[in-house]
């Protein structure tokens, strides 16, 4: 079963959209203004988001502005009777992940729903691991306050790793992510790993990059 926050300050389009989900089983929790939906996405693990674009107290942009920037991947999924093609561009650039202009189809909603929840947003700005922070948006990453040098082959292997976090990453994704469907030699992965573990992990008493044998890598909080 999913689990969605509908932030919706239309209490009927509410009960409405509440009561259809649930016959498709999909649960959903609901919040009436801006800073109840955001203290609620904070709180909670939901798989989607959907978002009034005109709420009371905290607008949606404000919303998923301050999602995105404080490391929420939620899906979002903008409602919104704004149909400009910039209202969109505007919605994309803060953090939005698709866009369903009111009044909509609630089977459309659904299959939106159920096509978001499968993965995690791409559009969050900041990735956490226990102490390793990478920031997206100023192109940094720090380990307990103190900003590490990456190569651009580390700095792509640790954006994997953190985004599936703390799902195990194959090594042909790895590979993928950096070479493309032509990887070099069988080493050139190993060489890199060992570069990014020496600038992540040496200079400090817990390792956060695991090996998982016969499985590849993934970032672990663990001693």
């Amino acid at each position: 079963m999913f689990h969605v926050l509908l932030i919706e300050d239309d209490l009927d389009l509410a009960e409405t959209v509440i009561d259809y989900l649930s016959l498709e089983n999909i649960e959903c929790d609901h919040a009436s203004n801006g800073v109840m939906g955001l203290q609620l996405s904070q709180e909670n693990e939901y798989d989607v988001l959907l978002l009034d674009l005109n709420l009371p107290r905290m607008d949606g942009l404000t919303v998923c502005e301050k999602l995105r920037k404080q490391g929420y991947d939620i899906p979002i999924l903008m409602l919104t009777a704004r149909d400009q093609i910039s209202d969109k561009i505007t919605g994309f650039n803060t953090g939005t992940d698709d866009y369903l202009v009111k009044p909509f189809d609630l089977d459309e909603l659904v299959v939106r729903i159920r096509a978001l929840a499968r993965r995690r947003s791409g559009q969050v700005q900041r990735l956490q691991c226990d102490d390793l922070i990478m920031d997206l948006q100023t192109k940094t990453v720090s380990r307990q306050g103190q900003l590490l040098k990456l190569s651009p082959t580390s700095w792509q292997l640790l954006e994997v790793l953190m985004r599936a976090y703390p799902e195990v990453v194959t090594k042909q994704k790895l590979e993928t992510a950096i070479w493309g469907d032509m990887p070099p030699d069988s080493d050139s992965l190993k060489v890199h790993m060992f570069h990014l573990r020496k600038a992540v992990d040496a200079p400090f008493d817990k390792s956060l990059i695991h090996t998982i044998p016969s499985h590849g890598f993934a970032l672990r909080n663990e001693t």
